[in-house]
C-alpha cells in the first residue's frame, strides 16, 4: 500500500512537470502550431492581425510612406498570375513585390501578404544584380536604366539598358514564369578599346530577421544549397558574428521564413563565391559573385542567373527541382530526418484535400487509411495483449519461485515465451509505427504552406493554428486571457474524452497504481496537445475514435482480454 502511494505521488510530480514544463522547451524544439489566426471575442470570432507584423504596416500612414518611396523613381510593373509589384529603374532594384495568391489573415478583405519592399520604406527587403566594379565601369548605384516595356508579364520580357563613358553598353534581361521565378540575363557589349574583365553578382538585401521563429525543427534566416547539400545555417546570430562564406559550382543562396523564400540561383556551370554578412541598420545580405572572364573589345558575353521570390510551394519547389531549373530548391522547405515519410503523406493528404475540398475531412480520411493499412498488425497487437494476459498468473508464479536469482528468472521467462508462443514486444508494434506518422503530420501542418489558413467547420479558420475556442474565458465573454498552459480549447477536450474512453477499454492492469495513472494520463495529455495544431488534434481523436471501434471488434474475437486476470 505504502509503494502504492509512493508510484501515484510519484506520478503526480512527473504530471506537473510536464504541464509547467513541458510549454518551456516546446518552443525551442517542437513549435507547436502557427500561431492563432483568430481568436474569441464576446462570443465572436475575430481575424487577428499578421503576427510580429510592425503595428502601422496597415495603417494609412505606413501605406502612405511605402507609396512615396516607390513614387520617387521610375518603374517597371510586374503583373503575373501569382506576383504584384514593380521594379525599380534606379539600380535597378526588384523591390517591390506581394504574393496575389496569399493573403495576411484569414479575414476577407485582408491584403495580400506583402514580401518585398523597398530601401527607406518599412520592413525593407530586395533584390538586384550587377558587374563588380573592379577593372570595369558599370553603371552606378544611382543610375537610372531604360526600359523597353512598361510591364513585365510572363509573355513579354523586359530588358533595361545602361552605358558607361568608356565604351561598354549593360544589359539585363528580365523574364518570369506564372509563379515565382525570375531568369536574368546579365550582358556586357564592349566597345572600347581594351579587354576589360565582366564579373556579375547578384544580392538579396533584407531589413530585420525572420517573424517566424528559427528552432530545432524549423530553420528559418540564411540558407544555401552549395557543394551538393542543402544547408541550413549559418543563422543571424552567426552572420552577426562575422560573414559567412562558401565557394561552390551549382546551388543557390537567400534567405527562407516559414512560408516564404528569396534565393539567388547563379548559372549552374560555373563556380561562384557566395556568402551572407550583416550590415547597418539590422540589415542582412545574401550575395554571390562569379568569377571574372576576360572581354575583349568588339564583343559581347551574357551570363545567366536566376531569382526566386514567393511561396515554397511543395509541389512547384519539387517540379523547379526535378526539370534541373534550381539544383535541390525543394529543400528550402525543412522536411529534416522524416523528409521520406512526411513528403508521401503530404502528396496524398493534399490529394485527398483537392478532391473533397475540406482539408479538416482530407485529414479524417488519411486517418482512416493509416489504420486500414495497419488494421493486420493491430489483430496481432491483441491477439499478443490476450495471450500476455492469460500468461500473468504463471509470470507471478515465476518471480515468487525465484525472486532472488534474477538470471533464472529471466531464463524461466523467455522459456515461457517461448513455449506459450508469446512475443512481449508485439504489443508494442502499432505505437512505434504510429510514431513517425504523427511526426510527419506534425511537420506537414506546421510547415507547408498548403495547410495555412485552411478551414474545416464552424469556428475552426485555421487547422495549423491551436483551437481559438478558449473554454475557460467562455469563448471570449469575460474579458481575460488565460496562461498558455490553460488555454484549453474544446477540440483539447474531445480529444481528453476520447482518450478516455480509448484507455478504459484497454485491458485492466493488475496493479492498482497502473490503473490509476491509466485513469489520469488522458487529462495530463490534453493540456500537452492543446497548444499544437488543430488538424494534429483531429488525427488524434479519429486515431481514437477508430481505435474504439476497433478494440470492441477484437474483444468479439479475444474475450480473454475482458475477463479479469486470473490470480
Amino acid at each position: 500500500m505504502k509503494d502504492d502511494r509512493q508510484n501515484f505521488v510519484l506520478f503526480a510530480v512527473i504530471a506537473a512537470l510536464i504541464l509547467f514544463g513541458w510549454p518551456l522547451v516546446q518552443n525551442r524544439f517542437f513549435p507547436t502550431a502557427n500561431p492563432p489566426a483568430t481568436k474569441m471575442v464576446d462570443g465572436k470570432q475575430v481575424a487577428l492581425p499578421k503576427p510580429g507584423a510592425d503595428p502601422t504596416a496597415d495603417s494609412p500612414a505606413a501605406i502612405r510612406d511605402r507609396q512615396v518611396v516607390l513614387a520617387e523613381t521610375p518603374r517597371v510593373r510586374i503583373e503575373t498570375p501569382a506576383l504584384r509589384g514593380s521594379i525599380n529603374l534606379k539600380g535597378p532594384r526588384i523591390d517591390d513585390l506581394v504574393l496575389t495568391r496569399y493573403n495576411e489573415t484569414v479575414a476577407k478583405n485582408s491584403a495580400p501578404i506583402r514580401l518585398l519592399s523597398p530601401a527607406g520604406a518599412p520592413e525593407a527587403y530586395f533584390a538586384g544584380f550587377g558587374w563588380r566594379a573592379e577593372g570595369l565601369s558599370p553603371p552606378a548605384a544611382d543610375t537610372v536604366w531604360t526600359a523597353s516595356a512598361p510591364v513585365l508579364t510572363p509573355a513579354k520580357p523586359v530588358t533595361l539598358e545602361a552605358a558607361n563613358a568608356t565604351g561598354q553598353r549593360f544589359r539585363i534581361e528580365i523574364a518570369i514564369d506564372n509563379d515565382y521565378l525570375f531568369t536574368i540575363r546579365q550582358t556586357v557589349m564592349n566597345g572600347g578599346a581594351q579587354p576589360v574583365p565582366v564579373a556579375p553578382y547578384g544580392f538579396v538585401n533584407r531589413v530585420g530577421v525572420s517573424k517566424d521563429p528559427d528552432s530545432w525543427t524549423i530553420h528559418t534566416g540564411p540558407m544555401s544549397v552549395n557543394n551538393g547539400a542543402a544547408h541550413y545555417a549559418p543563422n543571424f546570430k552567426d552572420v552577426d558574428a562575422g560573414a559567412q562564406r562558401f565557394t561552390t559550382q551549382g546551388g543557390w543562396l537567400g534567405f527562407t521564413d516559414k512560408y516564404w523564400l528569396t534565393a539567388l540561383v547563379p548559372d549552374a556551370s560555373q563556380t561562384f563565391d557566395g556568402q551572407f554578412r550583416a550590415g547597418a541598420n539590422k540589415a542582412y545580405q545574401a550575395d554571390y559573385s562569379v568569377q571574372p572572364k576576360l572581354l575583349p573589345p568588339g564583343r559581347s558575353l551574357t551570363q545567366n542567373a536566376r531569382f526566386f521570390a514567393g511561396a515554397k510551394e511543395v509541389r512547384l519547389l519539387d517540379r523547379y527541382t526535378d526539370d534541373g531549373i534550381v539544383t535541390k530548391l525543394d529543400y528550402a522547405i525543412d522536411w529534416g530526418w522524416f523528409r521520406l515519410v512526411e513528403k508521401p503523406i503530404f502528396y496524398y493528404l493534399d490529394w485527398l484535400f483537392r478532391l473533397i475540398g475540406n482539408f479538416g475531412v482530407a485529414i479524417i480520411l488519411l486517418t482512416l487509411t493509416i489504420r486500414l493499412i495497419l488494421f493486420p498488425i493491430a489483430q496481432r497487437q491483441f491477439a499478443s495483449m490476450a495471450a500476455m494476459r492469460a500468461l500473468q498468473p504463471k509470470m507471478k508464479a515465476l518471480q515468487e519461485r525465484y525472486k532472488d536469482d534474477k538470471p533464472r528468472l529471466q531464463q524461466e521467462v523467455m522459456a515461457l515465451y517461448k513455449t506459450e508462443k508469446v512475443n512481449p514486444l508485439a504489443g508494442c508494434l502499432p505505437a512505434i509505427i504510429q510514431i513517425p506518422i504523427f511526426y510527419a503530420l506534425y511537420k506537414v501542418l506546421l510547415l507547408t504552406i498548403e495547410m495555412r489558413h485552411q478551414h474545416f467547420v464552424l469556428w475552426i479558420k485555421d487547422l495549423s493554428a491551436p483551437d481559438p475556442a478558449t473554454i475557460l474565458n467562455l469563448f471570449g465573454i469575460i474579458p481575460f486571457t488565460p496562461p498558455h498552459f490553460l488555454a484549453i480549447g474544446v477540440v483539447p477536450v474531445l480529444l481528453g474524452i476520447s482518450m478516455y474512453f480509448q484507455f478504459k477499454l484497454n485491458p485492466q492492469a493488475m496493479d492498482e497504481t497502473q490503473r490509476q495513472v491509466f485513469a489520469f494520463l488522458p487529462w495530463v495529455l490534453m493540456f500537452v496537445m492543446a497548444p499544437f495544431a488543430v488538424g494534429l488534434q483531429v488525427y488524434w481523436i479519429t486515431t481514437n475514435c477508430v481505435s474504439i471501434l476497433q478494440q470492441r471488434l477484437l474483444y468479439a474475437r479475444h474475450p480473454g482480454l475482458k475477463e479479469a486476470p486470473v490470480k
